[in-house]
């Protein structure tokens, strides 16, 4: 199975795509729409994605992101439980907005991420774009957490992770997956303005519909 998701599907440019490369250009473009759309099913096709951008990662030689994917599937599986069971009262998550104290957590703990996995894949690895791979390494961990929660911001966090993303796809020679991050960058946007427009819903006060007028004392 390795050996057929690793054979080349066709060829763009001289530069060989793989079967994992083409179906992760399918499931990862069907699993940001549904995100998008707040469908659970999001979870489940997420986990199927990111197994298959695992193997593709690995051979070309992006090994934080490889790594990523092996967390990615636990957050997917916290991630399809928080949605269904997050809100209050066990209830299904609804949109909100991530806090003062939680950005600055989630921006030490950025910071953290991008300077240890620099560090690690400059010494230990034969990475030749360590300090990129270490960033979007982080933004992606940093977005995927805001998803599970359903923080409108995620959006904006992954916005920034693609748009490093597809240049440095395109200079280890994945093409298809550079074209697949411009897909994802356009998902972003529109994921952006839906869940805006959801929280905006939720927050409108709900009409009171007219009765009948209160007796006199």
């Amino acid at each position: 199975m390795i050996d057929w998701l690793t054979g080349t599907a066709f060829t763009v440019a001289g530069t060989g795509t793989t079967w994992a490369e083409l179906l992760g250009f399918a499931t990862g473009v069907l699993n940001v729409w549904l995100v998008a759309r707040q469908r659970i099913a999001n979870w489940p096709v997420g986990i199927a994605n990111v197994l298959l951008l695992m193997l593709l990662f690995w051979t070309a030689g992006l090994y934080a992101d490889a790594g990523l994917q092996v967390v990615y599937v636990g957050l997917g599986l916290y991630g399809w439980w928080a949605w269904l069971y997050g809100g209050e009262r066990r209830t299904r998550l609804t949109v909100g907005r991530t806090g003062r104290r939680e950005w600055w957590a989630l921006a030490a703990a950025g910071m953290v991420l991008t300077g240890g996995l620099w560090a690690l894949l400059d010494r230990a690895t034969d990475s030749t774009v360590p300090l990129p791979d270490a960033l979007t390494t982080a933004l992606s961990l940093l977005a995927t957490y805001g998803q599970t929660r359903k923080r409108v911001e995620s959006w904006w966090l992954w916005i920034a992770a693609d748009l490093i993303y597809i240049p440095l796809y395109a200079y280890k020679g994945l093409y298809l997956t550079a074209a697949l991050y411009v897909i994802f960058l356009g998902l972003c946007v529109l994921g952006l303005r839906e869940w805006r427009a959801d929280l905006r819903r939720g927050a409108a006060p709900t009409p009171v519909p007219p009765g009948p007028a209160p007796a006199a004392a």
